[in-house]
Formats: structure tokens, sequence, C-alpha cells
């Protein structure tokens, strides 16, 4: 089972950081977490198209989660798609996917009866509205969903994924959550979302009250590193960075208030085999100690 985070950033634009997706690779499955802006464009880097994508899997409806949901759509149809698509997520999932396609369904129309595509099934939408527990079990890949506080996101969720013996974990967008903790237990990696409220500067168009309220529902670098020591997980991967650009150096020393284990400072396109345990971006490598 291998991750390849796809975006690790925010609803700010920075083109260094896409919006907020990571790819799950296993015995030829892919699942996509999300579905932020500029997703289609870092699936084809990472070598997996939409087209190839087995679900879709929303940890909540915040629009940097899902904007680009319907260029997923349009573009796995041009890029050969021959089977519907597959979403899992939160109450009002289904609504949303409604709207959207009915929003594009006259440009859709006439893409179809100009393009002449030999298929239109990459256009069925197959929804699941999800609650905590297991969304799928195939026999090879186990995926779990866990209520997460994101409040007054009233429902929020991380998924874990299980596969040949490896436990790889996504916290959602949350503050922290014992929930979070006890479904990460012993997880090979988890990726947790980071809001680095240091680097966070009032200005005319935020005020300090807002910047504290966004505070209450995501997570302190200390907070992450507090999560991955009482899950007792074998590497903390931070991303969904708010901002996107901070001091690297400054981040990894609060983190290391609450956690002395392995850590990882997420790029965009960085990825990570839970087996080989080998994390990988551009041409560097990293192998951590096997089991």
């Amino acid at each position: 089972m291998d991750l390849v985070l796809l975006g690790t950033g925010c609803p700010q634009c920075d083109p260094t950081r896409m919006g907020p997706s990571n790819l799950v690779r296993h015995e030829g499955r892919a699942f996509l977490v999300d579905c932020g802006s500029g997703v289609t464009q870092r699936l084809v880097e990472a070598g997996t198209p939409g087209a190839a994508i087995d679900a879709l899997l929303l940890t909540h409806l915040h629009s940097d989660h899902l904007v680009d949901l319907y260029q997923l759509v349009i573009t796995s149809w041009h890029q050969g798609r021959a089977r519907p698509q597959r979403v899992f997520g939160p109450r009002g999932t289904r609504r949303f996917v409604e709207a959207t396609m009915a929003l594009w369904e006259a440009e859709r129309r006439a893409r179809i009866a100009h393009e002449l595509r030999p298929s239109t099934a990459a256009f069925e939408i197959e929804v699941t509205e999800i609650e905590p527990g297991a969304i799928w079990d195939d026999g090879t890949m186990r995926i779990t969903a866990v209520a997460v506080a994101h409040q007054p996101v009233r429902d929020a969720f991380g998924f874990i994924f299980e596969a040949g013996g490896r436990k790889l974990v996504f916290s959602g967008d949350t503050a922290y959550c014992p929930a979070l903790v006890e479904a990460a237990r012993g997880a090979d990696a988890l990726v947790h979302e980071c809001f680095v409220h240091r680097e966070m500067k009032p200005s005319p168009n935020r005020s300090a009250e807002g910047m504290r309220n966004v505070a209450a529902y995501h997570t302190l670098p200390a907070e992450a590193g507090r999560v991955a020591r009482e899950a007792g997980a074998r590497l903390l991967v931070l991303n969904h960075f708010v901002p996107t650009r901070f001091d690297r150096a400054a981040l990894v020393a609060e983190v290391r208030e609450t956690w002395r284990g392995p850590l990882v400072v997420g790029e965009d396109l960085m990825s990570f085999d839970c087996e080989t345990r080998m994390l990988a971006h551009r041409d560097a490598r990293l192998s951590f100690a096997l089991d």
C-alpha cells in the first residue's frame, strides 16, 4: 500500500501546494481522498490518472476538499473511463453531486454529441453517504470512517486504510480528537492536517478573531504531534497546511514539543510505501527502519 500526497495546500492559492487531496494505491486499486484544486493534474503527475480511480472519499463538504469534482469527472471521461464514478462522503454529498452534474448538464450534452466518444459511463455517479464504521471491504482493502471534531461542520471524517497488514490513517480536518487517536493506534503512517497559527497575521482581510475561529477547528503542530504520540504511530506526515508558506524548521520544533518519532513535512507529490517504508520526493529517497 502506498500513499501519494497530491495536494498539501488549503483554500489559499499557491502553485507549490495544490488543494487538499491524497492518493492511496494497493494491488491495482486506487483511492482518492478529497478532490481539491489541481487534483487532476497531480494525478497525471503521480502516474494514476483520474480514469483509474476506483473511489473518491470526501472527508467533509468544505469547498477546498471537493472543488475539482467536476474537473475529475470530465477529465476521467476524456481519459477513456468507461465505468461509473464512485463517491463516498458525508450527508449532503448526494445533493452536492447531483447539483454539480445538473449545473454542467447542457455543456456535457454538447460535448457528448460533438465528441462521439464510445462511452458515457464516466458521467454516472454512484454516491454512498457514510456514517462512522467500515465503508469499503473487498477482501484486499478495508477502509473505515471515523467521525472527527471539525465543528461547526456537522459531518466530518478521517479515514483508516488497512491492507496487507499495514495501516494508513488520514485525519481529515479536525481539532484534537480522541476518536482519531484510538482509530490511528499503531498506524504505519498518520497523515495529519496542520494549522500553523503563529504564521497567521491579522490583516484588513482577516481579523484576529476570525483566525482564532479557524484555529479552533483545526490542529496546531504540537497537537498533531500529541495525536501521533498517543496513537503510537510509526510515522507522522504533516499535510494540508494553513498557511501554505511557513518556516519549516520552526514548524518541526513545535511538533518536537510532543513527538519524538519519525516526522515528515509533506510536499506535493511526495510518496510513501508502507511496505518498504520508502519515502520519495523528486529525486530524493529516504528509507525508514523495517520491521
